[in-house]
């Protein structure tokens, strides 16, 4: 079950966190990986860990927010490998902020990128996968999509956007290409790390608690844990499932 063999995942944002975990569980379950990210060393580590393993694996640096970098992308991953069976839309910036404290540039830089980013590599993988007869489509949103968050204005607003894009893409494109997204709880990345040693020195500890402690079942979840239910909405045995948005939240929305 959960076989990816012949198909070829193509992953933004996946030189970290819970791309990164998504190209190595897919590799491992049989897909050729295409490695995206801004950064491309640490997209190509990601390709060559995979490669380590014993998984195909090529890597190409990619801005998902500007149209010319994505078309050339996708020409050249489209020329290489031939075909994108699943596309992964994980890229993403996070924000913290309200209404009032954030800024005309913030809300721009969180919308190209989540938005507009999730946006044009749809727009871009689409054509290809209706030319092979369909594929899938995986989106990162959040549980910022489904519930309010206190100072997550623009963020929410993004990932309230990749909710219906993924419902909208789903309908548009129903019996060919499924759909979904992941609406994602805290989850411990690189980017947590990075947040509170910049935000909270000498309290990292405290702050780690408390983020923890969010979650009722008590601690943050993991990159694998978000990649193996990835896994399950990108493979055949999801052949029925399309235009959902599935929390995965350690019981955040059922309090």
């Amino acid at each position: 079950m959960f076989e990816l063999s012949g198909k070829t995942a193509w992953i933004t944002g996946a030189g970290s966190g819970i791309g990164r975990s998504m190209a190595e569980l897919f590799a491992k379950q049989g897909a050729q990986v295409l490695v995206l990210d801004l950064n491309a060393q640490a997209a190509e580590e990601c390709a060559e860990q995979i490669r380590t393993a014993g998984g195909r694996a090529s890597a190409l640096a990619l801005d998902v927010a500007d149209g010319a970098s994505v078309k050339s992308v996708f020409d050249r991953g489209l020329g290489e490998l031939g075909r994108v069976d699943i596309l992964v839309n994980s890229a993403g910036i996070a924000h913290v902020g309200t209404l009032l404290s954030t800024s005309e540039a913030d809300f721009d830089r969180l919308y190209r990128v989540n938005v507009k980013g999730t946006f044009l590599c749809s727009q871009a993988a689409v054509p290809a996968m209706l030319e092979r007869g369909g594929g899938t489509i995986l989106n990162m949103a959040s549980i910022a999509s489904l519930i309010a968050l206190e100072d997550r204005f623009a963020y929410a607003m993004t990932k309230g956007a990749v909710l219906t894009m993924t419902r909208s893409i789903a309908l548009d494109y129903m019996g060919k290409i499924r759909c979904n997204c992941l609406c994602p709880a805290r989850i411990h990345t690189p980017f947590v790390d990075q947040f509170v040693a910049k935000n909270y020195p000498g309290r990292e500890r405290e702050k780690f608690a408390e983020l923890a402690a969010y979650q009722p079942i008590g601690r943050m979840g993991t990159p694998e844990e978000v990649a193996q239910f990835g896994l399950y909405l990108c493979s055949d045995e999801a052949s029925f499932v399309t235009g959902g948005a599935f929390p995965i939240d350690g019981g955040v929305t059922v309090r």
